[in-house]
């Protein structure tokens, strides 16, 4: 029997201490001292502890990065000597979309490992922007056979990144009239993105490389950034080209399995004499999610190429390129993949989606919408420590020290947060009563879109609304 896809993790405590939410003041002079059970040995998340050392160098206030804010040591102490303030480096750090709570879940995940969890439970707003205008479907959470995590029940988390055949075709012998063409397959609906954002040493990149290759995964990355001592990760890279300087390319193509190249009018030529070059190469169109395009139709000609996958783009923030009024990510993916759908091509075509992809949900949300997968950039230097503070892009010193990152430590805490992501892919698979990733694809069903609801159940009542919320 095959071996079960996992991904083993391990510890990485982090190089510098981070960004705190919480601080502690704590008026010690008033503290009895003769308490036989101090709270702060009875924090169930050991925050105390593991602050001890920072304690030590008399550094106040304290920045306490694990802090889950369930507020026992505030409520038991008998003294009353603690309260709790916002760190004000943490108001710095990120920015709207890119939040100060994703880059510490994140570090905490890439430290642990674990999905992270919040002593005083959800604290956000009922409906938010993006992402936040969704909700999923966990109608089937009250059964204890949905486990994927604890192994009750395997669910499969692969997709496919080659192309599939349209029908199949026998011969009267039973054998196929067809070719079939080899099967590319990765065991995560989450593939790897080189960032453009912040620093790009050779050790960011290995560590990046690293972890895709251990976790099974690929990585997109620019073609002209693939030095040979790079090339013994070959079938990891998925090298990003163009139409006019692919040639320049031939032998690094010829060397790996799949192959993106940027859409540009007439790009079927290129395709014809990348197969030319390597007739076994998967291929995968990069397009731009901009205003001034047909994306949708732009697409379903695509989906009628020899090609396997399109990568759709939106921006960092998950935004439409160039628009004064841009549309989220998923509302662009749900325009494409109906529009597949009505030309009767969604079947052969895959479709990875970039940009907005901040936390474990957007995964299987954006699989919700339409899309196969997604390629992630960002999660990555985050999990590397990276703060977003755009030191890097004034030419300023990186306070983590990230262009000398040890690769085996930069890889470790990358696959820590691939597996506390898989775990929460699993437990929201588990919820629905789904045991296969790509049965959740365009599964809207599975949804409730803010929009939808509240159209549903009030425009009845007080009418639609004339000027649109910004919830997408």
């Amino acid at each position: 029997m095959p071996q079960k896809y996992t991904i083993l993790t391990k510890a990485a405590l982090p190089r510098f201490y981070p960004v705190g939410k919480y601080a502690t003041i704590e008026f010690r002079e008033n503290c009895a001292g003769s308490c036989k059970e101090c709270v702060k040995k009875k924090c169930v998340y050991d925050i105390f502890k593991d602050n001890y050392l920072h304690m030590s160098k008399m550094e106040e206030p304290e920045y306490l990065y694990t802090c889950n804010s369930c507020f026992r040591c505030i409520q038991e102490c008998t003294k009353g000597i603690f309260s709790r303030v916002v760190n004000p480096e943490y108001r710095e750090i990120g920015d709207e979309y890119w939040t100060p709570d994703v880059l510490n879940r994140t570090w905490y995940q890439a430290h642990t490992g674990s999905i992270p969890v919040s002593g005083s439970g959800y604290r956000g707003p009922f409906v938010g922007k993006g992402f936040d205008s969704m909700w999923t479907d966990m109608s089937e959470i009250v059964r204890p056979t949905r486990d994927g995590i604890h192994g009750r029940e395997y669910i499969n988390t692969c997709i496919e990144l080659s192309r599939r055949p349209e029908r199949l075709a026998f011969k009267k012998d039973g054998s196929l009239a067809i070719v079939v063409k080899p099967i590319l397959e990765v065991p995560l609906p989450i593939l790897f993105q080189q960032p453009d954002f912040g620093v790009q040493s050779r050790e960011v990149l290995v560590s990046m490389l690293k972890a895709a290759n251990t976790i099974g995964t690929k990585m997109f990355m620019n073609a002209a950034d693939v030095y040979e001592d790079l090339i013994p990760f070959g079938p990891t890279i998925i090298p990003l080209i163009k139409k006019d300087t692919f040639k320049n390319y031939s032998e690094l193509i010829d060397r790996v399995d799949m192959v993106e190249i940027e859409y540009e009018p007439d790009i079927e030529k290129a395709i014809i004499s990348l197969k030319a070059i390597n007739k076994n190469i998967i291929i995968s169109v990069g397009l731009e999610l901009r205003a001034d395009l047909d994306y949708a139709g732009i697409c379903v000609d695509l989906s009628k190429m020899d090609i396997d996958t399109i990568h759709v783009y939106a921006n960092t923030n998950g935004r439409e390129f160039e628009s004064d009024n841009p549309r989220f990510i998923k509302d662009m993916l749900r325009d494409i993949h109906l529009a597949l759908i009505d030309a009767a091509t969604r079947q052969q075509i895959n479709i990875i989606a970039s940009g907005g992809i901040s936390m474990a949900e957007h995964v299987n949300k954006i699989i919700i919408c339409g899309a196969d997968g997604v390629a992630i950039d960002l999660p990555l230097i985050i999990a590397m420590e990276c703060r977003l503070c755009g030191r890097c892009k004034k030419g300023l010193t990186c306070p983590v020290d990230l262009e000398s990152i040890d690769p085996l430590y930069g890889s470790n805490r990358i696959i820590n947060l691939m597996g506390a992501w898989r775990n929460q892919i699993l437990e929201m698979l588990g919820a629905m009563g789904l045991r296969e990733v790509r049965r959740l694809r365009g599964e809207v069903g599975r949804s409730m879109w803010f929009e939808d609801l509240e159209r549903e159940s009030f425009a009845p009542i007080f009418g639609e609304r004339k000027v649109s919320i910004d919830v997408g």
